[in-house]
């Protein structure tokens, strides 16, 4: 598997609502004028790659922009005319520049860096697959009311969601969706809850409907069936609970079929304007969009990707859902004067770079208006391996931390879920804490039905509990190094934004 990660919030002194739209400008068109008249673009000298091709959202504009297009070579694959962005293939190795200077073209440039094939997330390290004995052994210890193995979910425990089940489960009038590897519906826990009709695979940057292009491609791709059962197992004495096992759960695939399972732009543009139209509340990110870690502003290809992804975040946001998406895993300080780059593009060969944090954006996480998450282990300490940022996270939540071990009956100190194929499994990371904060939110829109996403961003950081920043130095692998600085005090810091979430305090 992949990967995940952020920015300065309204709460701050530099919102980033503020920021990015001053390293956006809203972007102004690139250039006054079309290429010449009688010009013919060269048509395929290259390898096919695909594009993003930002507009105004007028009707006469989309319509001259996608003649411009198909005069330099490109295909359109979808065209999302409400927020102006056009999914493009060209083998045209001139095309994203040719399009920048198209009238009405705000911003255009490739989504990725290797050629197209017939084709990241945030979890840490490999999963580790429950067996049928431990699943055995687990079930007959059960407690009463207990789900079968719900005795190694720490995670429940820790922010409350055992007891606020008990309280409210949820409303079925709430949708989460996942975008991510695909999901499971078949999973016996995860089926009582799956919205089909709020499914879809955006892989290819338009999305299909066909019945099961939601689910994963392969047993590999698990990743998204151990979000949605955190979110949403059901309650109905099999396996493992989730945080809301009263919500609904959909799927929106959008990691490539191959073994990269890389999450493009266009992929994600269309997630995220599907679910805005088909009613989805919540959606879950637990992803960075390939192939940067960090889109810079100053890259053409990098500043379209942001361009296309807000656009579409927003447009969400717009129609009333909230994204919720991780932090990431490399133990960046989001807030830092710099960051060391090494892994992108992921795509092809990586190259080592340097980049400002303010002016390089992790996608989506760093938009404005998304909520941002780290990870904490059993303890409610920061997890080893999360990212974190004054100013950049907004809350935290369960993600598992190997080095933070519960009194458990497996000791395992990661997040069990469920996994395909009717398995369970344990993962870690800030994928895992991402879908606590969005089941979460999905509670409290159960109990607050009219709120809308700034109210339940909110009131995710008003229930939250803050254990302020550890009164020793950080070592969060315990080798006698510090590997991290937390900044702030106790109602709001860097590791943990305004606290972890509390699933308990959420339904009261």
């Amino acid at each position: 598997m992949a990967h995940l990660r952020s920015r300065r919030r309204l709460a701050l002194a530099v919102p980033v609502v503020l920021s990015l739209t001053a390293s956006l400008g809203f972007l102004p068109s690139a250039a006054s004028a079309a290429p010449a008249a009688g010009t013919v673009a060269r048509a395929a000298d290259g390898p096919s790659l695909a594009y993003v091709v930002n507009t105004r959202t007028d009707h006469r504009t989309i319509e001259s922009v996608q003649r411009e297009i198909a005069r330099n070579g490109g295909t359109v694959v979808a065209a999302y005319d409400r927020i102006g962005v056009i999914v493009v293939h060209s083998a045209n190795p001139d095309f994203g520049a040719r399009m920048r200077a198209v009238r009405g073209v705000d911003s255009a440039g490739a989504t990725r860096t290797a050629p197209l094939s017939a084709a990241g997330t945030t979890d840490e390290g490999a999963a580790q697959m429950l067996s049928r004995a431990e699943r055995a052994r687990l079930a007959a210890g059960a407690a009463a009311g207990e789900e079968p193995l719900e005795a190694d979910q720490w995670d429940l425990r820790a922010i409350g969601a055992d007891r606020a089940a008990q309280i409210n489960p949820g409303s079925r009038n709430v949708t989460v969706g996942v975008i991510d590897t695909g999901v499971d519906d078949t999973h016996p826990d995860i089926a009582p809850n799956f919205s089909a009709s709020q499914s879809a695979s955006c892989v290819s940057g338009k999305a299909d409907t066909t019945y099961g292009a939601w689910r994963p491609a392969d047993a590999d791709h698990y990743h998204g069936t151990h979000v949605a059962g955190e979110i949403a197992a059901a309650r109905n004495g099999i396996g493992v609970a989730g945080v809301a096992p009263g919500v609904k759960v959909a799927s929106i695939t959008v990691a490539q079929p191959d073994a990269t399972s890389l999450f493009y732009p266009e992929s994600v543009v269309c997630a995220f304007v599907f679910a805005a139209d088909h009613g989805i509340e919540i959606t879950n990110n637990s992803y960075y969009v390939d192939p940067w870690l960090y889109n810079c502003m100053d890259d053409p290809d990098q500043r379209a990707i942001v361009d296309a992804v807000n656009r579409a975040q927003l447009y969400a946001q717009r129609k009333g859902t909230l994204n919720v998406a991780s932090a990431g895993n490399s133990n960046h300080d989001l807030d830092a004067d710099a960051i060391v780059d090494e892994s992108s593009p992921d795509d092809s060969t990586a190259q080592t770079r340097t980049i400002d944090p303010h002016e390089c954006f992790d996608v989506p996480t760093q938009l404005p208006g998304v909520v941002t998450v780290s990870a904490v282990g059993v303890k409610g300490t920061k997890s080893y391996y999360s990212s974190y940022g004054q100013g950049v996270v907004d809350v935290a939540g369960p993600g598992g931390d190997k080095y933070q071990i519960p009194d458990t009956p497996s000791k395992n100190g990661r997040i069990l879920s469920t996994m395909p194929n009717n398995q369970y499994g344990f993962l870690q990371g800030t994928s895992m804490a991402s879908p606590h904060v969005a089941a979460v939110a999905a509670l409290l829109k159960s109990a607050h039905p009219y709120a809308t996403p700034a109210q339940l961003r909110a009131l995710l950081k008003a229930e939250a509990d803050n254990p302020g920043c550890p009164a020793e130095p950080y070592d969060g692998n315990g080798d006698g190094v510090v590997d991290a600085t937390c900044v702030g005090g106790k109602r709001v810091n860097g590791f943990y934004g305004f606290g972890v979430v509390n699933a308990l305090r959420a339904v009261r």
